[in-house]
């Protein structure tokens, strides 16, 4: 039974740690989606304003190397912060089974 205590209180530690991190990448993701953002509306922008034809500014913008930069970042910021989130849920669900255990042997199952 003290084990289960132990293993309990090690989740909630993981889970309380998991949190603040997820914070953080969770305003990482934010930042680098408006950076991403604002660059490519601006090279759209400045695109358009040299006459480049609508239908290929896109493929122009993806192209350009600190847009694709900016993208990368977005990218990796949201995969952080996506793999925290499953390391969440997956902590929860690893509480609840514990916490079931204890309840068993308590009842004396």
């Amino acid at each position: 039974m003290q084990d289960l205590q132990i293993e309990l209180n090690k989740y909630r530690s993981e889970l309380s740690k998991t949190i603040t991190i997820i914070r953080e990448r969770g305003k990482n993701r934010a930042i680098a989606e408006r950076d991403y953002r604002v660059e490519l509306a601006k090279e759209m922008l400045r695109l358009r304003a040299e006459g480049v034809p609508v239908t290929i500014i896109s493929d122009l913008c993806w192209g350009n190397e600190k847009i694709a930069d900016l993208k990368l970042d977005r990218d990796i910021a949201e995969t952080l912060y996506e793999s925290n989130m499953q390391f969440i849920y997956k902590t929860k669900l690893n509480i609840d089974i514990v916490m079931k255990q204890i309840e068993a042997g308590r009842k004396g199952e």
